[in-house]
């Protein structure tokens, strides 16, 4: 299997060393692919250095910032054949109220609209030329079933903007699957990371499965989509929740 050796990927979102971003790029390095990590913070050099690769922070919500990444990561590493979009959910710093949706301001909407969508489409916008131009591409994009399959109360924003991330990938998956680049999302549910609080780790332990997924069984998933054996897997939207979509009665 050829799967990833020595391709060059780039993992968003991967400044947490509990985090999905973190686990995808330490499964990657581990099947042969040359990776850069991203994050909007300098704690990212960390985990760079933790996993031997190469770090570099950027704001994605900044186009030209995007546009300053892919270019150093090209001329360090070579040209971005492999790209997961895991930034998104929250932002150090920026602590944002649940709202119902008449309750959000202008800017707080913005601010989810920037983080969960504008950062994966700046990213894939970067990435797609030169894919195509090459004739190989493979793009991960980290969404959630929070959107596209459940939703929850308060939530109405981060829904609206995971949900855009499928849309968005079924459209990349049609507009460019005959210049070889496939796209897919993986939507996760209730998984346990550093960030999780105690009520998602309970909510975790109601699944089928009996308890919140790991980082790992998330980047599992996402190697084999950025394999060259995934050639025929895009425009997919595949949910990795421990079957608690498939429940109607959740709790007691």
């Amino acid at each position: 299997m050829a799967g990833v050796k020595d391709r060059v990927a780039l993992v968003t979102g991967a400044g947490s060393a509990g985090g999905i971003g973190f686990a995808i790029a330490r499964s990657l390095i581990a099947a042969g692919a040359r990776v850069c990590v991203t994050a909007t913070s300098d704690r990212v050099h960390d985990r760079g250095r933790e996993l031997g690769c190469l770090s570099l922070t950027a704001d994605l919500t900044k186009p030209d910032q995007v546009a300053a990444l892919f270019a150093e990561v090209t001329a360090k590493l070579g040209p971005v054949e492999l790209l997961v979009n895991n930034a998104g959910m929250v932002q150090t710093g920026h602590d944002i109220p649940r709202q119902r949706l008449a309750g959000w301001s202008d800017t707080d909407w913005a601010h989810h609209m920037a983080l969960n969508i504008n950062t994966t489409f700046h990213c894939c916008r970067a990435a797609l030329p030169g894919m195509a131009a090459r004739g190989f591409g493979r793009i991960v994009n980290i969404s959630s079933v929070t959107g596209p399959v459940v939703t929850i109360d308060g939530s109405s924003a981060y829904a609206t903007a995971k949900a855009a991330i499928t849309g968005m990938t079924r459209s990349i998956a049609l507009e460019y699957g005959r210049q070889g680049i496939t796209c897919n999302a993986i939507l996760p549910g209730w998984i346990e990371t550093a960030s999780s609080s105690a009520e998602e780790i309970e909510a975790g332990k109601r699944t089928p499965a009996g308890r919140p997924g790991t980082p790992a069984e998330i980047a599992a998933a996402a190697l084999f989509l950025a394999s060259e054996e995934a050639s025929y897997v895009t425009g997919t939207m595949l949910v990795v929740d421990g079957g608690n979509t498939l429940q109607e009665m959740k709790g007691a």
